[in-house]
C-alpha cells in the first residue's frame, strides 16, 4: 500500500493567500497614455494621494483622468485640492513635451494653491 502526501489543502491555502494579497494591495491608477517619462537621478517616491495632472505628448491635459482645457486647469486643480487633505500635485508628462508647456502647467498648479508640485520621472513609483 502506497502512502502519499495530499497537497490539495496546500494548494487551497496558496490560492487563498494569493487572493488576499491581490485584494489588499492598493494600486495607483495611471491614465492609459503612452508616455516616456523624463529621467532624474534625484527622484523620490511620490505620494499616492497626490492629485495627478497628465500632459500627453500631443499637449492634451488631464486632471485625475478627466480631460481639461488649458485655460480651465487652474480652476480645476483649485477645486480638487480645496477639499483634499493632501495639497500635493504630481505632473506626469512625456519627455517630448516642450519645457514651456511643463512650466506653464506647474505654474498654474502653484497659482491654484498646491503646496507641493512635482514632476514624475521614470523612477517615480507611488
Amino acid at each position: 500500500m502506497e502512502q502519499g502526501i495530499d497537497i490539495s489543502p496546500l494548494i487551497d491555502m496558496v490560492f487563498i493567500l494569493l487572493i488576499f494579497f491581490m485584494v489588499s494591495t492598493t494600486f495607483v491608477k495611471d491614465l492609459k497614455l503612452d508616455l516616456e517619462r523624463p529621467t532624474a537621478n534625484s527622484s523620490e517616491r511620490a505620494s499616492s494621494k497626490a492629485l495627478r495632472v497628465h500632459i500627453a505628448g500631443s499637449g492634451e491635459l488631464f486632471v485625475d483622468g478627466q480631460p481639461v482645457r488649458p485655460w480651465m486647469l487652474e480652476s480645476r486643480v483649485r477645486d480638487h485640492i480645496k477639499t483634499a487633505a493632501n495639497k500635493a500635485v504630481l505632473v506626469v508628462t512625456d519627455r517630448r513635451v516642450a519645457s514651456e508647456r511643463l512650466i506653464e502647467v506647474v505654474d498654474q498648479c502653484r497659482l491654484a494653491g498646491a503646496a507641493d508640485v512635482g514632476v514624475a520621472t521614470e523612477k517615480e513609483a507611488g
